[in-house]
């Protein structure tokens, strides 16, 4: 039996993984590399070992150190959970020769499906149904739409949509220098693109005595950049027919490879319902947590019990009711979704319910806390949050509310984007193909829940807000209101800004209340931290917070996060016309141009590669490349100048 298990991960999983092994009387071991020496993950095993560095290819992707540092705590099993080294055939190898328990299925089994291109031949001769594969040389018009795809690896890299001929050489390209910098093999394939695909996943279990589970369906259709984003079980799109036959070809996917342990098959379904193999994660999902609630089963729990040869049941449980999973980013959606980092200031999602079985009202899986960075060095996301209810409409209200009710503080989120997801009539109809995004129109889904008035409602409480801590902090003026005069005079006034927009708020405090310019509004109490106001005969609760010049007000109309302006304008701060700064931090790792070559408005200019994804900077409009100041490998910082593109003169 398991004694002391070591998490060969990081963040949400490994916090995850320590959970079940807590329940099951089993000692942890945390690695952390120099970025996350502060991480709640390393606090919460019983013993952490440092990876010295920051980059994964430093630490968390080093078999031999991981090895090393089961032995030097007397763990006497690895978890892998998922990303980094979990689908390595060669780190399960490593951990077996030193003699320690796998948790996971054997590496043959990794090995085999770690290919895609040959696991869909191994599918194709055991009768489950594959997508056919198309050599990049002989493609035709034909044949478009097509997926480029990276042969080794997931994730959304190293995978380009191609709709003409002209695309793909550039397309294959990109594909396969994001594949070899991703997982070390530049191998690409193609394939038809199904343009309003539904992706639809099956978990799998099997152990070592032949018994091989189907547990259940997910759906996760609505993806950003071939990632998922929105994961719920069961699907709205599979019937009891389609059921059966998608679980019994993930069985024989299962059992064509002597699978062992947790994994998922993935599918992607056409509108008529046929559904075709993609790939095999040979791991734990980062949306298992849906199937847990909806069955009952604690999924990693069972991994460890298959590890150490227990015999599962004949049958899995089944299914109750619906759980939807959204993944909480860091990222900017109507920006390009770029990344961001940070500190987070405050991150409390309200009434968590710690279970995750079946009448879990709410869950959440976070690699992150109140005070935690958002660092440059891993995926942005900071949250898994996860809901349970009898019915899916009922469990995409109760997800939508919590999120609008949690407190977000010191990054931007795409927050706003999963609400309005949640509360679309096309998502509540089951109408989630991959091609939401396009449909609906990713403007319209990132628009931010605020209003412009609620923008200026959230203005006004956090001048009141700022004007309540004056006063409790002034040695003379006491309780007076701010700004208090015998005689009428000017009102006080503050600026902010939020995003493109500012609000200059206007206000004086007489003998009859509140007085704001533009804004009926009565003010009931203000405090430096809540700001209650009377709007139209509705009382409406305002919190504020401060960090770093940025106001966050938080009320049940939604969260503004409020710029205050400076006094006075910084003349140095000023950028040259048509420089392009780095929106992220990141590492240069192409370029498209040289100084003094001309460009066409969109034309790439070079890509940036920050928290796992490649981001295409391009030119704003036509021009010529007058400057070039950064170079392949180099390290930016944000707001640092990549390019600038002058007039054609």
């Amino acid at each position: 039996m398991i004694q002391n298990l070591l998490v060969a991960n990081r963040g949400e999983i490994a916090r995850r993984v320590f959970r079940s092994c807590r329940d099951a009387g089993i000692g942890t071991v945390a690695v952390f590399s120099d970025a996350d020496a502060g991480a709640p993950h390393t606090l919460e095993a019983d013993a952490a070992v440092r990876l010295p560095g920051n980059a994964p290819s430093e630490t968390y992707l080093r078999a031999e150190l991981l090895v090393k540092a089961a032995a030097d705590t007397g763990a006497d099993a690895v978890h892998p959970g998922y990303g980094f080294l979990s689908e390595n055939a060669a780190f399960a190898r490593a951990v077996l020769d030193a003699g320690l328990t796998w948790v996971g299925p054997p590496p043959e089994a990794i090995e085999t499906m770690g290919s895609k291109v040959e696991s869909k031949r191994l599918m194709s001769a055991a009768g489950v149904p594959v997508l056919s594969e198309l050599d990049p040389d002989s493609v035709t018009a034909e044949d478009l739409p097509l997926l480029v795809k990276a042969s080794a690896g997931g994730g959304g890299r190293g995978m380009r949509v191609v709709r003409s001929l002209d695309e793909l050489a550039e397309a294959v390209e990109g594909a396969s220098a994001e594949a070899a910098s991703a997982f070390g093999d530049p191998t690409v394939f193609c394939e038809r693109y199904l343009e309003t695909g539904r992706h639809i996943e099956v978990q799998v279990l099997a152990d070592t005595h032949g018994t091989v589970w189907a547990v259940g369906e997910r759906e996760c259709s609505i993806q950003r950049r071939h990632q998922k984003v929105v994961e719920e079980a069961p699907s709205p799109f599979v019937d009891e027919a389609m059921r059966e036959e998608l679980f019994d070809a993930a069985r024989k996917a299962a059992k064509a490879i002597d699978y062992v342990g947790a994994g998922t098959v993935e599918f992607l379904a056409g509108p008529d319902g046929r559904f075709y193999f993609l790939e095999m994660n040979t791991r734990l999902q980062v949306e298992h947590p849906v199937t847990e609630n909806v069955t009952g089963l604690d999924l990693v729990a069972l991994q460890l019990r298959v590890a150490e040869g227990e015999r599962l049941p004949a049958d899995p449980p089944p299914t109750v009711g619906h759980s939807i999973e959204v993944r909480l980013y860091a990222e900017d959606p109507a920006a390009g979704w770029q990344p961001q980092s940070g500190t987070l200031h405050t991150f409390e999602v309200p009434d968590v319910d710690r279970r995750f079985t079946e009448g879990a009202g709410l869950r959440l899986d976070s690699g992150f806390e109140s005070g935690s960075v958002v660092g440059v060095h891993y995926d942005p996301m900071l949250a898994k949050v996860i809901t349970w209810a009898p019915t899916r409409a009922e469990a995409a209200r109760r997800l939508a509310k919590a999120l609008v009710a949690s407190k977000i503080h010191g990054v931007v989120t795409n927050r706003d984007l999963l609400v309005t997801i949640l509360r679309h009539e096309a998502f509540l109809a089951g109408e989630t193909d991959t091609a939401f995004f396009d449909r609906h129109g990713l403007d319209t889904l990132a628009a931010p829940l605020a209003t412009v008035d609620t923008e200026r409602l959230s203005a006004l409480a956090a001048a009141l807000a700022d004007a309540a801590g004056n006063r409790a902090s002034a040695t003379t003026q006491g309780r007076l209101p701010s700004g208090w005069r015998n005689v009428r005079s000017a009102g006080q006034r503050k600026v902010f800004s939020v995003a493109d927009r500012e609000y200059e708020v206007v206000y004086s405090l007489t003998r009859d209340g509140l007085e704001a310019d533009g804004i009926d509004a009565g003010l009931v109490s203000a405090e430096p931290g809540r700001v209650v106001l009377d709007v139209a005969g509705v009382r409406r609760t305002f919190d504020v917070a401060r960090h770093d010049g940025v106001s966050y007000v938080d009320s049940a109309l939604g969260s503004v996060a409020l710029t205050a302006a400076p006094r006075f304008a910084d003349p140095d701060a000023a950028l040259a016309a048509g420089s392009l700064v780095a929106p992220m931090p990141g590492t240069v790792v192409r370029l498209a141009v040289r100084a003094g070559d001309p460009v066409k408005a969109g034309d790439p200019l070079l890509w940036l590669e920050a928290m796992k994804m490649e981001h295409r900077i391009a030119a704003p409009a036509d021009g010529v490349v007058t400057e070039l100041p950064v170079t392949v490998g180099q390290q930016v910082e944000v707001g640092t100048i990549l390019a600038v593109v002058g007039d054609e003169e």
